[in-house]
């Protein structure tokens, strides 16, 4: 007799298949009704802008009909978010592919942040989406004008870059998405990777992490690696100071603290024997005011030939009451300056001194 076997798909991992496929198809809808919308200035009321869309089974006048649970999906500062991805040469054609194609699914990424959010990648490797707490949407939203003026001012911001917000209800159940750059490509391949406060209090990466496959290293690491620093030349090694100190007066104006410099390092010297494509790097001469800093050049002590891609992350969290208990119980057993934790203008200043001095250094002119 021959048994046949039937395997059943796990129903845990077809609802959140479903639930991502309805959370696309809830972004696709969002950006497709923005098209009836002429282009126009930013006006203070569209950073307060919430619409809801409701997504019944059978479809409405203005949805599909659907497999999924119904479900309803609010979009945050719909126009505001289209002025930003606009500002980043963002293609709304590209970015529908991208995000709201169902036919495009996205990647779960296996180190969610200690935040406990989920990171899910798009299929082209540009987007991250990223579940956040409500009080962490809820102060973005807070921030967008302030983040509107330092886009307009340095345009070659180190802070992440936000290209919509949303919201999920179905079922009782509430996820708040934001949609960033994805700072670390994985078609490139990242020889060192970096999460770095400008704190030495705890700031080395756990034997479990140094197990991993790409392990994120921190602090003391880093400076375990490169005694020296990473070496710029000293235009670039100027020009990147300057969007640091001006990001940094936009988080300190705002209580922000807590974030890191993610820094990835492909080291081309190492890479020469691969056959993977050339990367241009980029070049001080050919800089223009609206480009992103990406695949900087540098050198570590060894003179060897890197490539640096970075940016500030993890900036939705502001100094309440929680950060400074947790200050001031550090700060008694511990050495106060040595520690993540600090008030916000503080945080600043030393992670500007750091960044400047340990991480990134000029070239001897």
């Amino acid at each position: 007799m021959r048994l046949f076997v039937r395997f059943l798909p796990d129903p845990m991992d077809l609802n959140k298949k479903h639930q991502m496929e309805s959370i696309q198809l809830g972004i696709s809808i969002a950006i497709s009704g923005l098209a009836s919308k002429p282009e126009r200035d930013l006006l203070m009321k569209d950073f307060m802008m919430v619409e809801t869309v409701s997504f019944p089974k059978t479809g409405s006048p203005t949805t599909p009909a659907h497999k999924f649970n119904e479900f309803k999906f609010k979009t945050y500062a719909p126009i505001a978010f289209r002025h930003f991805r606009a500002l980043f040469g963002i293609k709304t054609d590209d970015y529908l592919l991208s995000v709201g194609s169902t036919q495009n699914h996205l990647v779960e990424l296996t180190n969610p942040g200690a935040s406990g959010s989920v990171f899910y990648l798009t299929h082209d490797d540009q987007f991250i989406i990223k579940t956040v707490q409500p009080k962490e949407a809820e102060f973005l939203l807070k921030l967008l004008p302030q983040y509107y003026m330092n886009l307009r001012q340095n345009p070659r911001t180190l802070l992440p870059k936000f290209f919509g917000q949303y919201c999920y209800i179905c079922g009782g159940k509430n996820i708040r998405l934001i949609i960033m750059n994805n700072l670390l490509p994985s078609t490139i391949k990242m020889h060192q990777k970096y999460d770095l406060k400008g704190s030495t209090y705890k700031r080395k990466a756990s034997s479990h992490e140094r197990s991993k496959t790409s392990p994120t290293f921190k602090d003391l690491d880093f400076m375990e690696h490169h005694k020296e620093g990473l070496i710029l030349e000293p235009a670039i090694y100027d020009e990147l100071m300057k969007t640091i100190a001006s990001d940094l007066r936009v988080l300190e104006s705002f209580k922000i603290m807590d974030f890191s410099l993610l820094v990835g390092v492909h080291n081309l010297t190492l890479a020469q024997d691969s056959n993977g494509p050339p990367i241009e790097p980029m070049s001080i001469e050919n800089l223009k005011e609206t480009d992103s800093w990406r695949a900087i050049p540098a050198k570590n002590s060894k003179g060897e030939n890197l490539l640096l891609f970075m940016g500030i992350i993890d900036i939705l969290q502001s100094y309440r009451f929680k950060k400074k208990l947790e200050h001031t119980f550090k700060s008694m057993i511990h050495d106060g300056d040595s520690i993540s934790v600090h008030k916000p203008s503080y945080y600043c200043k030393r992670f500007q001194e750091f960044m400047g001095t340990r991480v990134l250094r000029p070239a001897p002119s």
